[in-house]
C-alpha cells in the first residue's frame, strides 16, 4: 500500500493579512453607518450596517480559521486542521441567511407604514460604504480562488457592496422625489441579494464536509485510466474526495497483473493520478490477481 502526499495550498499568511485589512474597514464603516442610519430613520443603511456586522464576525471568524488551519496533524487529528476553514465557510452562509431574514421582517413592517428618511445624509453614508466595500473587494480578490474560506468572506464584502448600491438607490429616490416606500423595497432586495450569495457557499462547504466527489472529477473516468495503466487491472473501492480548497484524496485498490511487481504498478498509478488528475494525496491498495478469488473460496469438505 502506498501513499502520496501533497504540500500544496494556498498562501495562508498572505490570506491573512488580506483579512486583517478588510476587517478592520469594515469595523470602522460598520460604526459609521449605524449612527448614520440611526441619524436619518433609513433601514436600508441599517440593514446594510446590520450586513457589515455579518461581514465583521465572518472576517473574524475566517481569520481565526487560517490561524488554526496551519497547525499540524497529530495523533488524533491525522489529516491536520484544513477544515477548520470550510467550516468557517459553512457558518458564514448561515449568518448571512440569518441577517436575511431580520432585514425581511423589518422591510415588510415598513412597507405598511414607511418612516420619514433623510435621503442626502443616507446618499452620502451610502456612498462611502460603497467605496469601502471596493477596497475591500480588490484587498480579497487575489486570495478568494485559492481558498473557500476567503471566497466566503469576498462574497460578504460583494453582496455588501451591492447593498450600498442599492442604499445609494434609495438615497436618491428619497433625495430627488420624497418617495420613503424605496427605503423598505430597496431592503428587501438587500436581501433576496444575501439570501442568492449565501446558496452557493453553504452548497459547496457542505459538499466538502460531506466528503462529496468534487465537481470536476469524473470518478469513472479514473477509474478507466486507472485500469490502463502497465500492471493494473481491476481498480475498485475507489473514492475521492476535498480535504479543503484544491486538496483532494484519493483511495483505492488495485489489482496487480501478472508479470508486474506491486511496486511498479503502484509508482506508476499514483504518476498518472497525480498528472492527469492532478491529485497528489493518494492512498492506493495493492492485491496480487487472484485476491478476491482466494478470500472467497471455501475449503474443501475433507469427508
Amino acid at each position: 500500500m502506498g501513499h502520496a502526499h501533497s504540500g500544496g495550498g494556498h498562501d495562508q499568511s498572505d490570506s491573512s493579512r488580506r483579512m486583517t485589512v478588510v476587517l478592520i474597514l469594515t469595523g470602522l464603516y460598520m460604526l459609521a453607518e449605524v449612527i448614520g442610519g440611526l441619524l436619518t430613520g433609513s433601514l436600508a443603511l441599517i440593514a446594510d450596517a446590520g450586513h457589515m456586522l455579518s461581514d465583521f464576525g465572518a472576517l473574524l471568524l475566517s481569520l481565526f480559521a487560517i490561524r488554526i488551519a496551519q497547525r499540524p496533524a497529530d495523533p488524533r487529528r491525522t489529516y491536520g486542521y484544513y477544515r477548520a476553514e470550510v467550516l468557517a465557510a459553512s457558518l458564514n452562509g448561515l449568518s448571512l441567511v440569518a441577517i436575511a431574514v431580520f432585514i425581511f421582517i423589518e422591510a415588510f413592517q415598513r412597507l405598511e407604514s414607511p418612516p420619514e428618511v433623510d435621503g442626502g445624509l443616507m446618499l452620502a453614508i451610502a456612498c462611502g460604504g460603497l467605496l469601502v466595500n471596493v477596497i475591500g473587494l480588490v484587498v480579497l480578490n487575489g486570495g478568494r480562488s485559492e481558498s473557500l474560506n476567503v471566497r466566503g468572506a469576498w462574497l460578504h464584502v460583494l453582496t455588501d457592496a451591492l447593498g450600498s448600491v442599492g442604499a445609494i438607490l434609495g438615497g436618491l429616490l428619497i433625495w430627488a422625489f420624497d418617495w420613503n416606500l424605496a427605503d423598505p423595497i430597496v431592503s428587501i432586495v438587500i436581501g433576496l441579494l444575501v439570501v442568492y450569495s449565501s446558496w452557493n457557499l453553504l452548497r459547496e462547504s457542505t459538499s466538502i464536509l460531506m466528503q462529496t466527489t468534487p465537481a470536476h472529477i469524473d470518478l469513472e473516468e479514473i477509474r478507466t485510466a486507472l485500469a490502463e495503466v502497465p500492471g493494473v487491472s481491476q481498480p475498485h473501492d475507489l473514492h475521492v474526495w476535498t480535504m479543503t480548497d484544491r486538496r483532494y484524496v484519493l483511495t483505492c485498490h488495485i489489482t496487480v497483473t501478472a508479470g508486474h511487481t506491486p511496486g511498479d504498478a503502484l509508482r506508476a498509478a499514483q504518476i498518472m493520478v497525480r498528472d492527469r488528475f492532478l491529485i497528489e494525496h493518494t492512498t492506493i491498495q495493492t492485491e496480487p490477481l487472484d485476491f478476491h478469488q482466494s478470500a472467497t473460496t471455501e475449503p474443501a469438505d475433507s469427508r
